[in-house]
């Protein structure tokens, strides 16, 4: 059973004095130079923050049924975020009703009860045959391989995917027994302070996009800035970790990357569907899925480099 631990209570303690400095820069800014919109929206996020901090605190200190729990009502918004996004016939109903109230929570309960070798295959063996049987049953056919590829593509990421995140704890790692919380802040924190990072150096020096079709926002200066930057908070977290410092920098620089990548695949299809945000219900970020988007690439990839390495 995880609990909490010292390196849990400074984290968040560290976590929560930073929202305290972040708030008061940002109290002072709008004294000082007004409600612009960038100070406005700077705000928002700080305030959204709070709340999510908050939310992720009271989760884990649960222990790990909480950390399940958050990540599956996660998930269930970033499905419904994605679903809403992409169009679906009355003949896919009955397959989102799976989607949303059978293998959305089945999959969290593998997490759950630690089956790893099921919880690895469940959707993309066996939900994966079920969605397009299902659908395939209804009798329409119009566009259905595009269809199918949505829905499946929003089971993987918003389900297969962030249920990599709790599924650390499952990780029997030798002398690190009861610690494996560790690991699932510390994915959070690197991957989430990476995006804040890469914002705040994109705004600053950002000059060269990476991709100006795409996403204007995300620059060279930017990227590199918060790679780097994101990596080394990554280094100074190590002895809340069983890495090593350098191994602690080397894991950040991975999940950077992938989150960078999920980042940047979740734009595409913003901007294919003619939207900025994938929602309204985090202030100052948009939707679920805006907010989760780096994790998704990040959580499974840092998982099973922990299994292999480590394990």
């Amino acid at each position: 059973m995880e609990r909490i631990n010292n390196e849990v209570f400074w984290i968040f303690i560290g976590l929560f004095s930073f929202l305290i400095i972040a708030s008061i820069i940002g109290a002072i800014l709008a004294a000082v130079k007004g409600p612009t919109s960038t100070i406005t929206n700077l705000n928002s996020r700080i305030n959204a923050w709070w709340v999510m901090c908050i939310i992720a605190g009271v989760a884990i200190g649960i222990g790990a049924i909480g950390s399940v729990i958050l990540f599956t009502i996660i998930s269930w918004l970033a499905l419904r975020e994605l679903i809403t996004l992409t169009p679906t016939h009355r003949g896919d109903h009955e397959a989102l009703f799976w989607c949303f109230f059978v293998i959305l929570p089945l999959q969290y309960i593998l997490v759950g009860v630690q089956w790893y070798n099921l919880m690895a295959v469940f959707i993309p063996v066996y939900a994966f045959l079920l969605i397009p049987t299902r659908m395939a049953l209804s009798g329409d056919t119009r566009h259905f391989l595009e269809r199918m590829a949505k829905v499946q593509w929003s089971v993987m990421i918003a389900i297969y995917c962030l249920s990599y995140a709790p599924a650390l704890l499952m990780l029997p790692i030798e002398g690190f027994e009861g610690r494996n919380i560790n690991l699932l802040l510390f994915l959070m924190i690197v991957v989430q302070v990476s995006d804040v990072l890469q914002y705040v150096f994109g705004k600053l020096f950002g000059k060269h996009p990476i991709v100006p079709k795409l996403s204007p926002n995300k620059t060279v200066e930017g990227f590199f800035g918060g790679i780097i930057s994101a990596s080394l908070i990554g280094m100074m977290l190590w002895w809340a970790t069983p890495f090593s410092w350098w191994a602690a920098f080397l894991l950040s620089l991975v999940i950077t990357l992938a989150g960078f990548a999920g980042g940047l695949c979740m734009s595409a299809i913003k901007r294919d569907s003619g939207v900025k945000d994938f929602g309204t219900m985090i202030e100052g970020h948009g939707g679920m899925m805006d907010r989760m988007d780096s994790l998704c690439f990040a959580a499974p990839i840092f998982f099973h480099v922990i299994r292999y390495f480590y394990v």
